[in-house]
């Protein structure tokens, strides 16, 4: 026979399952979002998977007493727990970030020659490295060229008080040095950073290939980190 406190209890857990389900097609909108700037390798169904998950976590924990609105509550958590996924597909050790930015320089320089980025095979041989090495270095560096710049930061950092105070700061910063560049390469970023356009429509209102638009907008934050520091 069920007691008052089993009453209770079931009642708690089939509001926060209803509360969750509710929220399903935010984090399936938030995950596919994502996922258009992020490579081909990286599912959209496993950013939902990874989302769902927080977000049943977060229903048990929610006090509407607290927090008048649960997706306002819950919104940064999923999408941090959707970063820390990400962040733990780099299988490229901080010893190794010199091998992704030599990647990019190379795919870069490559590009600008022949229009397309060069295989696998070509950079294990130009650059005498382990084709394996150089696959996870050029996968890094594409997942993260590709997030935005906010994403960026979190990903790179961590989240400390001298972190957050700093954070301003490097906006501004990344502001100034955008300034200082070409109207065409301010005109991209601003569409895609800020505008939150996908490469496929840049590409249609520039009349650019979206693999051209890619290379500029991870030359364009390749710059971006080694001037920010």
């Amino acid at each position: 026979m069920k007691t008052a406190i089993d009453t209770y209890a079931a009642q708690q857990q089939h509001m926060q399952s209803q509360l969750a389900v509710s929220y399903i097609p935010a984090v399936k909108a938030m995950a596919h979002r994502m996922k258009e700037r992020l490579p081909s390798s990286i599912e959209a169904g496993d950013l939902i998977s990874i989302g769902t998950e927080e977000l049943i976590k977060l229903a048990k924990r929610y006090n509407a007493d607290i927090n008048d609105n649960f997706w306002g509550f819950a919104k940064k958590r999923v999408h941090g727990a959707m970063l820390d996924f990400l962040r733990s597909l780099d299988t490229v050790s901080r010893g190794d970030r010199r091998l992704i930015k030599e990647v990019e320089k190379i795919i870069i320089s490559y590009f600008g020659e022949n229009n397309e980025e060069p295989s696998d095979e070509y950079l294990a041989e130009v650059m005498n490295e382990d084709i394996v090495k150089i696959q996870r270095a050029r996968y890094a560096g594409d997942v993260y060229s590709l997030m935005s710049l906010d994403d960026q930061l979190q990903v790179f950092g961590h989240e400390n008080t001298e972190s957050i105070v700093m954070h301003d700061e490097v906006i501004e910063r990344v502001t100034e040095i955008l300034s200082s560049m070409g109207e065409r390469d301010q005109l991209i970023i601003q569409l895609y950073f800020y505008e939150e356009l996908n490469l496929k429509e840049i590409s249609e209102i520039l009349d650019i290939t979206e693999s051209r638009i890619s290379q500029i907008i991870k030359s364009i934050t390749r710059k971006i980190r080694e001037k920010v520091g």
